[in-house]
């Protein structure tokens, strides 16, 4: 009789194991695609930026330093690894973004511009996606970084090598907000 409920006991442990090795192995693939989806939207983003710097080009030739350092600040962030440089180099891409509409905003013949506008309004539903991709991101990464720290959790998670992951976060309260793209 002792060897039967030693046997469930040590049943009851080893499925208990397996359902704590699984909810963590599970976070971590969310928080891959959460971080997956993040990337997407800001290729996206990358990807329509040279669009809109080459029609605001076209209207604003002078303004040479602000061009540079949207490419400067488009390739960094393009070459960027781990949330905590990406962010980083993300916040440097949306100040030089800014300026470049703040030198369009010189423009009127600009702002009329359909393509200007459709650029605009591209990348403003962009900034709206990667603000969600973070959100979601960022969600994903508290619950496994709660289940990797919290007991029974820790003591496991230590064992197999799991690691905490950082969020995707902005170093300015001024960047925490999209980029205005509209000029009304």
């Amino acid at each position: 009789m002792a060897l039967i409920i030693g046997l469930v006991v040590i049943a009851l442990i080893v499925i208990f194991l397996i359902g704590l090795y699984n909810g963590i192995v599970q976070l971590k693939v969310r928080a891959d695609s959460a971080w997956s989806d993040i990337d997407i939207q800001l290729k996206r983003r990358h990807d329509l930026i040279p669009n809109i710097v080459e029609t605001v080009k076209g209207y604003a030739a002078h303004e040479k330093g602000t061009f540079e350092n949207i490419s400067k600040w488009r390739s960094a962030a393009m070459s960027a690894t781990g949330p905590a440089d990406r962010a980083q180099a993300e916040n440097q891409l949306t100040g030089a973004l800014r300026q470049l509409f703040a030198v369009a905003e010189a423009y009127p013949e600009l702002k009329a511009s359909e393509q200007f506008t459709g650029l605009q309004n591209s990348l403003q539903e962009v900034e709206n996606a990667i603000q969600n991709a973070r959100r979601y991101y960022n969600a994903v990464v508290r619950d496994y970084n709660t289940k990797i720290q919290t007991f029974p959790g820790n003591v496991f998670a230590g064992m197999m090598g799991f690691q905490q992951r950082q969020f995707f976060e902005l170093d300015a309260p001024a960047e925490r907000e999209a980029p205005q793209v509209k000029f009304s």
